[in-house]
C-alpha cells in the first residue's frame, strides 16, 4: 500500500438518534435576527437577491416551456463548442447559482452534493479538499480548474495529496465532465475535469441599474461558525462593469454524529474575488479577474494541537474571447493564468523527525518552519470553426495548452516540507477535434498530442504520445415520445505525466515509524483507455403543460495503463533496491503497475414542473490494480456507491422554496472497515421582500455517526459532522 492509501478508515454508525434541535434552532433565529438587525435598510426601488433574477428567468423558461428550465438544459461553461450537459454524448453535469444557495455550502464537498461519479475528500482540513472523479484523484488526474486557471497545489501527506482552495460564495457555477473524453481541457485529466466559474458583475446587476451591494450574514450551530460576505458591482457603461466580493468565515472545532467533538476541525479564512469585464467590440470580450485567499487552522495529531498552518492562495487570470457570426470559422479563446498558494507549517511542540540528507533522527523544536510554495502558470488557446460540408455540418475546434508548476519547499531541517520535493515541471498539448452532425447521427474525432518534462538539481524525465478519441451518437427515433432519445459510445485515451512527488520524493519517514523514501524517476507516464456506452433522453410537458424531463445514463470502463501507486518495499528483498537501515527494513516508492481496472454506472436525472421539481443521480464503481506479475489488489481510492434523490416544492408564487435531499452510500468494495450509511438533509428559501431574502438548511438531519472511506489515516478514524443548523439572511441594493 502507499502513503496516500496507509490504514484507509471509513466507519458509519447511527449516532444517539435525532437528538433535539430545539437549542440549535433557537440559536439558529438568534443569530438570524442579529443578521437583519445588523444589515442597513436597503435604498433601492427594485432590489432582490440574485436568485430573484433566476426565478424570473425560470418564469420565462416555463412561458417558452421548459426546454430550457432544467440544469441539465444549462449551457456548460467548459463545453468548446457552446452544448449543454443533456446535448453532450459525454458523462456531464452542472451545478448552478440557484443550487449553490440552496446548498448554503462551506466546502466543495458541499457544492458538488449529488454529482454522479463525484467524491470530494478533505481530512480535517475542511478547507482544503481533493476531487476524486470515478475513483482516480490526486497528482493531477483529475484537473481542478478555477476561471480557467489550474490548481495543482500538492503536499505530501497521509491524506488526499493534491488540494485546492475556493470558498463557496464566490463561485456562480461548477462545471463536471466526467472520464478522459475531457482531454481537449488540459494534459493530465484522466479523470475528467471540474471547472468552478466566479460571479460576474452581469449576473448581479439588474439590466437597469448601474450599481448594487449586498450584505450576507449566516451562523451555523455545529461548530458555532459565523460566515459574512459582502458584494458590490458597478457598471461603467455598457461595455464595462465591475464586481468585487470578500467572504470571512470563523468556525471552530465541529461534532461528530455521536457527539463528541473533533479537534482540529475549526478554522478561519478571509477570501476575496475581483472581477472586471470589458467589451472592446460587438463580438469580443475580455475578463480579468483575481481571486485570492488566507485561511489558518489547526493540525492535530494524537487528538493534540501539533502544527499551526498559514495558507494564502492567489490566482489571477485573463480570458479573452471573439466570436462573429457572419464569420463561422471564428470563435477564438485565449486564456492565461498564474495560481500561487504558499503554505506554512510551524510546530507547536517538539517533534521527533530524521535529517532527510544523513537519515539520523533529530528533534524538531517548537517554532520550526516548514513551507510549500507551489507556482502554476498556464495559456489556452483554442478556435472552433463552424462549416458544411455535403449535407454535413461539422464544429472543427481546435488549440493548444501548456501549464508549468514551479514548487519550492523548505524550511527547518527534518521539516515536513522534505517530503515534498522541488522542481519544475512542464507539460503542454496540442489537439484537434471535429463533432459531424448529419440528421439523427452525431460523430466526434479527436487527436491529442501531449508532451512533459520535470527537473530538480539531480534527475530529469520527459515524455510524450498521442491520445485519440471518437465518438457515435444517435437518435433514431421520430416519434414524439421518443424523439429526444439518444444513445452514444465513445473510445477514449489519455496521458498523464508522472508529478514531481511521484518521481523525486526522497528522505525518511517523519516521527513513529523510521523508514526511507526512494526517487523513481524511471517511472512510466498513464495511459487512460476508456470504453463508454451512454443514453441521454429529453422531453417537455409529460405531465402538465411546461414541465421538463431530463435524463442522463452511462456505464464506463477505463483501463489506466502503468497506473502509478505507492508501494512498500521489503530490505529482505535483495532485488527490491531497499537498503537496511535505521528503524523497520521497508523502503516507500511510487511505482508502475501494469493497469488500475475501473468500471461503473452513472445516473443523472431530473423532473421540473412549476410546482417545483425532483432529481435522482446514482454511481456504483468499482476498481482494482494488476501488478506486471498478475497480482490483483482492489483500489483503495475507489468511493462509495452513491444514490442521491432531491424534491423540492415551490409556494406563494416561487418566493417560497421547501425541499429535501436524501443520499445513500454504499461499502466500498475491498474496503474492510468501511460501513454504509445514509444522509438526510432539509432546506428551505424564501425571499421575503425584495430586499430580504432568508435561508434555512438543516444537514445530516438525523445526526448519523459517519466518516468517508476515502479519507486515511494511520492514528485515527476521522467522523464527519452531525447535526448542523445553518440559518442566513440577506440583504441586496442596487439602483
Amino acid at each position: 500500500m502507499g502513503l496516500v492509501n496507509w490504514g484507509r478508515m471509513g466507519l458509519a454508525d447511527a449516532g444517539p438518534g435525532f437528538r433535539s434541535t430545539a437549542s440549535g434552532i433557537a440559536i439558529s433565529m438568534a443569530g438570524a435576527a442579529a443578521i437583519a438587525l445588523g444589515v442597513p435598510a436597503a435604498k433601492a426601488q427594485q432590489a432582490a437577491q440574485p436568485a430573484t433574477g433566476q426565478q424570473a428567468d425560470r418564469k420565462k423558461d416555463d412561458e417558452k416551456g421548459a426546454a430550457e428550465g432544467t440544469l441539465l438544459d444549462k449551457i456548460l461553461v467548459i463545453s468548446r463548442t457552446g452544448e449543454t450537459a443533456i446535448q453532450s454524448l459525454a458523462s456531464a453535469s452542472h451545478v448552478d447559482q440557484e443550487q449553490l444557495e440552496r446548498r448554503m455550502a462551506t466546502t466543495p464537498n458541499e457544492m458538488l452534493l449529488g454529482v454522479p461519479g463525484v467524491t470530494v475528500q478533505a481530512d480535517a482540513r475542511r478547507v482544503s479538499s481533493g476531487i476524486n472523479i470515478r475513483g482516480l484523484q490526486d497528482f493531477g488526474r483529475v484537473a481542478v480548474i478555477v476561471d480557467g486557471a489550474r490548481q495543482d497545489f500538492q503536499r505530501s501527506d497521509h491524506g488526499t495529496q493534491s488540494t485546492f482552495y475556493v470558498d463557496p460564495e464566490l463561485i456562480k457555477s461548477v462545471d463536471v465532465i466526467r472520464g478522459p473524453v475531457a482531454n481537449t481541457y488540459g494534459s493530465g485529466a484522466i479523470g475528467g475535469v471540474v471547472f468552478f466559474d466566479t460571479k460576474d458583475a452581469d449576473d448581479f446587476l439588474k439590466p437597469e441599474e448601474s450599481w448594487a451591494a449586498s450584505v450576507t450574514g449566516r451562523y451555523e450551530t455545529n461548530g458555532k461558525g459565523w460566515t459574512t460576505s459582502a458584494s458590490g458591482a458597478y457598471r461603467f457603461n455598457e461595455n464595462w462593469d465591475a464586481l468585487g466580493n470578500i467572504v470571512y468565515r470563523d468556525y471552530g472545532d465541529y461534532k461528530n454524529g455521536g457527539g463528541d467533538t473533533v479537534a482540529g476541525t475549526g478554522f478561519d479564512v478571509l477570501s476575496g474575488l475581483l472581477k472586471t469585464t470589458i467589451r472592446p467590440g460587438e463580438n469580443s470580450e475580455l475578463k480579468l479577474g483575481w481571486v485570492g485567499s488566507s485561511d489558518g487552522w489547526t493540525e492535530t495529531s494524537g487528538g493534540v494541537p501539533a502544527n499551526d498552518v498559514d495558507l494564502k492562495s492567489n490566482t489571477f487570470t485573463a480570458r479573452y474571447n471573439i466570436s462573429d457570426d457572419a464569420k463561422s470559422w471564428l470563435d477564438l479563446h485565449i486564456n492565461a493564468s498564474y495560481n500561487k498558494t504558499v503554505l506554512d507549517l510551524t510546530t507547536l511542540v517538539p517533534q521527533n523527525r530524521f535529517d532527510p540528507t544523513t537519515g539520523l533522527p533529530v528533534v524538531l523544536p517548537a517554532g520550526s518552519l516548514s513551507t510549500f510554495d507551489v507556482g502554476t502558470t498556464g495559456i489556452d488557446i483554442w478556435n472552433t470553426s463552424r462549416f458544411e460540408t455535403a449535407g454535413i455540418a461539422h464544429e472543427l475546434t481546435y488549440g493548444g495548452d501548456w501549464v508549468g508548476d514551479d514548487v519550492e519547499t523548505g524550511g527547518t531541517t527534518g521539516g515536513d516540507s522534505f517530503y515534498t520535493p522541488s522542481g519544475k515541471r512542464n507539460v503542454s498539448g496540442a489537439y484537434i477535434q471535429d463533432k459531424l452532425t448529419w440528421e439523427w447521427l452525431e460523430v466526434i474525432a479527436g487527436l491529442r498530442y501531449d508532451s512533459y518534462s520535470l527537473k530538480d538539481s539531480d534527475h530529469e524525465a520527459s515524455g510524450d504520445r498521442l491520445s485519440p478519441r471518437i465518438t457515435v451518437g444517435v437518435s433514431p427515433f421520430e416519434s414524439a415520445a421518443l424523439a429526444g432519445l439518444q444513445f452514444y459510445g465513445t473510445y477514449a485515451e489519455s496521458y498523464r505525466s508522472p508529478s514531481l512527488t511521484e518521481t523525486l520524493i526522497s528522505g525518511n519517514h517523519p516521527a513513529g515509524v523510521t523508514f526511507p523514501f526512494l526517487p523513481n524517476p524511471n517511472l512510466k507516464p498513464e495511459t487512460g483507455k476508456t470504453v463508454e456506452f451512454g443514453v441521454n433522453y429529453k422531453q417537455n410537458d409529460i405531465l402538465e403543460a411546461g414541465d421538463a424531463l431530463r435524463l442522463k445514463a452511462a456505464y464506463f470502463n477505463n483501463n489506466v495503463e502503468d497506473y502509478i501507486d505507492g508501494v512498500t518495499l521489503s530490505a529482505f528483498d535483495p532485488t527490491s533496491g531497499c537498503p537496511f537501515g535505521p528503524g523497520i527494513p521497508i523502503c516507500f516508492q511510487y511505482q508502475n503497475f501494469a493497469k488500475a481496472k475501473i468500471n461503473g454506472f452513472e445516473l443523472e436525472s431530473v423532473y421540473d414542473a412549476g410546482w417545483g421539481y425532483a432529481g435522482l443521480s446514482a454511481s456504483i464503481i468499482n476498481g482494482h490494480t494488476i501488478s506486471y506479475e498478475g497480482e490483483r489488489a482492489d483500489l483503495a481510492s475507489i468511493p462509495s456507491s452513491q444514490v442521491t434523490a432531491q424534491l423540492g416544492l415551490r409556494f406563494l408564487e416561487d418566493k417560497l422554496t421547501v425541499g429535501g435531499e436524501v443520499q445513500y452510500n454504499g461499502k466500498p468494495k475491498g474496503n474492510p472497515v468501511a460501513k454504509g450509511y445514509t444522509l438526510v438533509n432539509a432546506f428551505a428559501s424564501y425571499q421575503a421582500t425584495d430586499n430580504l431574502k432568508v435561508d434555512f438548511r438543516a444537514d445530516n438531519l438525523f445526526d448519523v455517526k459517519y466518516a468517508n472511506p476515502l479519507n486515511g489515516s494511520t492514528t485515527a478514524v476521522l467522523y464527519e459532522p452531525g447535526i448542523t443548523l445553518k440559518l442566513a439572511a440577506t440583504m441586496r441594493f442596487g439602483g
